[in-house]
């Protein structure tokens, strides 16, 4: 596990990449790679890296070349078919100086060229300099787990695992994407390949990229998306299960591979312990097996006797760190350090508390990720089918719905009754696929374009509504309008687990050295769930049950009180937090009076927002919420320089 950043300066007369410039870039990276760095310039290029050392201790240096030092490679990630990848190019003639997987890629680079990315079954994020083509190929994994910033300009091009690695070149500007920020509001994150800053972009997940030294000439293609089988149709559902449950446990073997410590994050949810209990099979029992999670002293917040049961069941090694939500919410300032890109979901805070800890007794930790997507399991799902059917009824009905949940008292605690109807009728005005987006926003499209002044609202030119919410409609065989569940499961994949949750979990782990890898996200496993029809994650009896496949598959396995429990993610108390611990600081970042000086939002509107909140009279935590992140952002990485 590695950062990585580069160079290619093709500007007539440039003289080409600056050391000094590369190792700032490089040094920014620390975190991501303490144990050691590399870097190499050559004519137009510059590659540097920083390594977290896990397979190859003593070897694996980078960037690593071919045998003529004709394709030089940085690489941040894991491959883990590389021993069959590597066996295979041996065959064919190829000879390796090192154990890593990142040589591998070097010498497959050499057979398929830009189609290398196919074979390989991994998260990684890759540049490759072809010294004989004059090309720099840069590639992503399938779902986005390892990150990947670039900035094109004038024949420069400037590359990192983070932004701050891109801001750290002198040329790159510091001035805020009006319409990425516009897309923050809407989305609580910035979807690639948009980024924050103008001129900045990222690589979208499953896409590739490649520049022409000569010209200077960027050309991006997405090189894999998911393919979903049909909608409906037979199948087998008992043996479905056991196959299921034979590829996870594959897949978790596959990603033991390590010559660290590794353990598990095990939150008490059904992936999680899915994945626990295929690594104790996979090892022929649990001895070994740490496992990790975060408790709250906070009855009401506190989910921690799930995994309790899951490690005393399987006997595992547990640790188990005990916090105060307050104690989380003391993390904000370093979260914010780290972030060099708004996120505003807040449930990064115990995210990185859980992963500064689990880094205290190993260096590689498993987790559940992306269990949701690929099974439908979030609460949206069945929300999806209500929502066709809650669209049937007659219009008066309908409207005295509306009318009802207007007058329910305003409760702020977590997913109370009243936050779950309003927000359930907040996305009915919009098509079947969009209400997700908007169910999950923080603004709606039109309330966040409306809190832009009138100044800004010019510069983002021709951009509208429905202009937010574009890219999903676009990912869908029938747009907006689509109703089927693989089109909904597409929109989650790409959107929230591509851009939200995975910057979530690399940045949380990152930022304490420490590898997260996803069993979910293992390449065959994905398309083999993906190809079966839609009841088999949306299924049971009532045609409403989340993930119905895996909880086939994990009965018997998973304890049953963790298979029938609701879901409950990291929820924090950020309703409670803006009108008492974080009541101070809120009204001191969220000024009017600063806001309004610096001209992009209505400072008028954003402190409407927080005095209803604050008096009771509304729930505006996610609106707030992402407010605050945005300008603690701004100030960090905008006002305060950020270097």
């Amino acid at each position: 596990m590695c950062g990585i950043c580069g160079i290619l300066d093709a500007r007539p007369g440039g003289s080409g990449p600056q050391g000094a410039i590369l190792a700032a870039m490089n040094e920014t990276l620390r975190p991501r790679g303490p144990d050691e760095e590399g870097s190499r310039i050559e004519g137009p290029v510059g590659l540097a890296m920083r390594r977290l050392r896990i397979i190859d201790l003593a070897g694996g240096q980078q960037p690593i070349e071919n045998e003529t030092g004709t394709v030089r490679i940085v690489f941040n990630g894991e491959i883990y078919n590389f021993s069959a990848l590597r066996r295979g190019l041996e065959a064919r003639g190829h000879r390796f100086r090192t154990r890593s997987d990142t040589e591998v890629i070097v010498h497959l680079y050499e057979e398929k060229g830009v189609d290398c990315v196919h074979d390989l079954n991994g998260m990684f994020a890759f540049a490759i300099w072809d010294a004989d083509r004059r090309r720099l190929f840069i590639a992503r994994d399938r779902a986005g787990e390892k990150p990947l910033y670039y900035r094109a300009e004038g024949g420069l091009f400037v590359f990192g695992s983070e932004l701050k690695a891109v801001l750290a070149h002198p040329e790159t500007p510091r001035r805020v994407d009006l319409a990425a920020l516009a897309r923050y509001l809407v989305y609580e994150c910035v979807p690639a390949p948009w980024c924050i800053l103008q001129g900045v972009r990222k690589l979208g997940p499953g896409e590739r990229l490649t520049v022409d030294a000569a010209t200077g000439k960027v050309a991006v293609d997405r090189w894999w998306a998911p393919a979903y089988g049909p909608e409906t149709g037979p199948f087998d559902e008992a043996a479905a299960a056991e196959e299921l449950w034979r590829r996870l446990r594959e897949s978790v073997r596959d990603r033991l591979e390590s010559e660290v410590p590794l353990g598990v994050f095990l939150s008490g949810g059904i992936d999680s312990s899915a994945v626990v209990t295929c690594m104790s099979e996979a090892r022929g029992g649990p001895a070994g097996i740490k496992t990790f999670s975060i408790g709250f002293d906070d009855p009401s917040f506190d989910e921690s006797r799930w995994s309790d049961l899951v490690a005393a069941r399987l006997g595992t090694e547990h640790h188990k760190i005990v916090v105060t939500p307050a104690a989380v919410l003391d993390c904000l300032p370093k979260v914010v350090d780290f972030l060099d890109e708004p996120l505003g979901d807040a449930s990064i805070l115990p995210s990185y508390v859980l992963a500064r800890v689990t880094r205290q007794h190993v260096t590689v930790a498993l987790g559940g990720d992306g269990g949701d997507e690929l099974f439908a399991g979030y609460p949206t799902f069945p929300a999806h089918r209500w929502a066709l059917l809650f669209e049937r009824l007659p219009r008066a009905v309908r409207a005295a719905v509306g009318w009802g949940a207007r007058r329910m008292p305003v409760s702020h605690r977590d997913y109370s009754l009243d936050y779950k109807v309003k927000t359930f009728l907040k996305g009915m005005p919009y098509p079947p696929l969009l209400r997700h987006p908007v169910w999950l926003s923080s603004f709606t499209p039109e309330a966040a374009l409306d809190l832009f002044t009138p100044e800004a609202r010019r510069a983002l030119g021709g951009e509208e509504a429905g202009g937010l919410l574009g890219d999903v409609s676009r990912e869908a065989p029938g747009g907006g309008g689509a109703t089927g569940l693989h089109d909904v499961l597409r929109y989650y994949f790409r959107f929230y687990l591509g851009d939200d949750v995975l910057v979530k979990v690399d940045r949380a782990s990152m930022a304490n050295s420490l590898e997260v890898r996803a069993p979910f996200l293992d390449a065959e496993l994905m398309g083999w769930v993906n190809g079966l029809p839609a009841a088999a994650k949306l299924g049971g009896r009532t045609g409403r049950t989340t993930k119905a496949l895996l909880k086939r598959a994990a009965r018997g396995r998973v304890p049953d009180e963790i298979i029938d429990r609701p879901k409950k993610g990291f929820g924090m108390p950020v309703a409670r937090w803006l009108r008492a611990e974080l009541k101070g600081r809120a009204a001191e970042v969220l000024d009017e009076k600063k806001i309004d000086r610096e001209g992009i939002l209505r400072g008028s509107e954003v402190r409407r927002l927080l005095a209803e909140h604050q008096a009771g009279v509304r729930d505006n935590r996610k609106a707030l919420w992402t407010l605050l992140i945005y300008r603690l952002w701004a100030e960090r990485w905008l006002e305060g320089g950020g270097r």
